[in-house]
């Protein structure tokens, strides 16, 4: 995924979060892209540094992936409009290789009131999927994400 197609929509990313923050030295750094109406994907390619299992990605990084690209199929076309986690069942498919370019793919199911529903999948070069979570999603309590924060939190769209 090194270059995006022009009708993608590419989202915010932070400072500080693990998984998308720019400046958080031992986090991912991923940017995710709206690849399509209920549909958003990012690229990772796993080194050494987040194994479990000799040559394989640890099972928490998975699930942080699987959790965060979830959230992202939430913000589709609002992207100020945060959730949080109510529900994440992850089911381990395959062993999921480092060194090797994943995409992870996330999908928009449902709104309902204040919850939404998700997909998300750990995919390899050949399509295979190593790792999916279905995901429920609430909107926060009042007060939880407060009026300014998404400027401290250098929450917009980089370059």
């Amino acid at each position: 995924m090194t270059s995006m197609p022009s009708q993608w929509v590419k989202q915010p990313n932070s400072h500080n979060c693990f998984v998308c923050g720019l400046r958080n030295p031992v986090g991912l750094k991923l940017s995710f892209y709206e690849t399509g109406p209920d549909e958003v994907s990012a690229a990772f390619h796993p080194t050494p540094d987040y194994e479990g299992f000799p040559g394989v990605l640890h099972g928490g990084i998975i699930a942080a992936l699987l959790d965060e690209v979830g959230q992202r199929a939430g913000l589709i076309g609002e992207h100020d409009h945060f959730r949080v986690t109510a529900k994440l069942e992850v089911k381990f498919r395959a062993p999921t290789p480092l060194d090797q370019p994943l995409t992870l793919v996330g999908q928009r199911l449902k709104t309902r009131g204040r919850l939404q529903t998700a997909h998300a999948e750990v995919r390899l070069p050949d399509g295979s999927v190593t790792a999916e979570a279905d995901i429920t999603l609430a909107d926060p309590p009042p007060g939880v994400v407060p009026a300014g924060v998404l400027e401290t939190l250098g929450w917009k769209v980089y370059d």
